[in-house]
């Protein structure tokens, strides 16, 4: 195991490098130039002062020189200024990056809790009331966006019940505990787990009718084993495969709709950061935000390739072979 987890973090040591450098050629090839953000257009500049403002930031040199010198900066993690008000971009980044993460957890943890175990219970009653029922609304949980689902959310639990706060991560004027952040909490995390229930329950579901007909299930079963155990050591644990791959790629797609859910509830996260971000054209941050989300995209599938080789220990073989 140790040596299967030594090479997953050595292949992702060039894939990292090619990050940045993808990010940082992306950022150079968009339009206009960032020294624009310093220019009054009303008092106009001159090519000189246009040239200094270049110069000092390092723009005057070719994309090569620019590319190592920002990756150096990098790895030594200072990730430079903010344009719009010239706070240090890692410490808002970190600050905003815990909070993103609580959200993409707690959206991820119901996604897995309610989505798996429908999965299972409707794969252990096929083409019953509840298959059709739940399989039913696990198609609209698949097509609906996150942003539609937000909006629903906020209209019908915040606006009309009141059974949730409308936005942010605490109440005004009281002092911040974990049972507020968690009332703060449901109402985000819930709409954008709702995606991730309806798909994680259709890949159990699927898995479970796949593997609850196999000979050594039966063979289980016919040694006397109770069918509790059957299900959740024999048929769920081969079962849960496909999971563990959906739920790496998941985390992708979590980001995109973090940024939605983020902005409608006013999550203060990576999201609404970056959309700030790029409305202003502040250029370092939006560079530490595209790094940090490609980082974390590529922790999680460097988690699940590892938690895939736990679980089944043909895939270390494989790679040893």
């Amino acid at each position: 195991m140790g040596q299967y987890i030594l090479r997953r973090i050595l292949i992702s040591i060039p894939v990292l490098i090619l990050i940045t450098f993808s990010i940082y050629v992306l950022i150079d090839l968009a339009p206009g130039d960032p020294t624009d953000f310093f220019i009054n257009p009303e008092l106009g500049v001159t090519e000189e002062n246009l040239a200094n403002l270049r110069a000092r930031f390092g723009l005057d040199q070719p994309l090569p020189v620019r590319y190592v010198n920002w990756l150096g900066q990098t790895l030594q993690g200072d990730l430079g200024y903010r344009f719009k008000n010239g706070d240090p971009v890692g410490e808002v980044l970190a600050q905003r990056l815990q909070n993103t993460l609580i959200l993409m957890a707690a959206a991820l943890f119901l996604g897995w809790a309610l989505g798996v175990s429908a999965g299972i219970f409707t794969g252990l009653r096929q083409y019953s009331f509840w298959d059709f029922t739940l399989t039913g609304l696990s198609f609209i949980g698949i097509s609906m966006p996150a942003f539609v689902a937000g909006i629903f959310g906020l209209y019908i639990f915040a606006v009309k019940l009141g059974w949730f706060p409308a936005g942010g991560m605490q109440t005004i004027g009281r002092s911040s505990s974990p049972f507020d952040l968690l009332w703060h909490l449901v109402l985000p995390a819930t709409t954008l787990s709702l995606f991730y229930i309806a798909t994680f329950m259709r890949y159990t579901r699927f898995s479970m009718l796949e593997v609850i007909n196999q000979d050594y299930i039966r063979t289980a079963r016919g040694k006397g084993i109770p069918e509790r155990t059957v299900v959740m050591r024999h048929a769920f644990r081969n079962a849960i495969l496909p999971v563990v791959t959906v739920t790496g790629l998941s985390v992708r797609n979590l980001v995109a709709g973090a940024l939605f859910i983020e902005t409608i509830y006013s999550w203060p996260g990576m999201g609404s950061l970056f959309l700030d971000a790029v409305l202003v054209r502040d250029y370092p941050m939006i560079m530490g935000v595209m790094l940090v989300v490609a980082i974390v995209v590529l922790i999680a599938n460097l988690l699940t390739d590892l938690t895939y080789g736990a679980v089944d220990p043909r895939i270390r073989l494989q790679g040893q072979a």
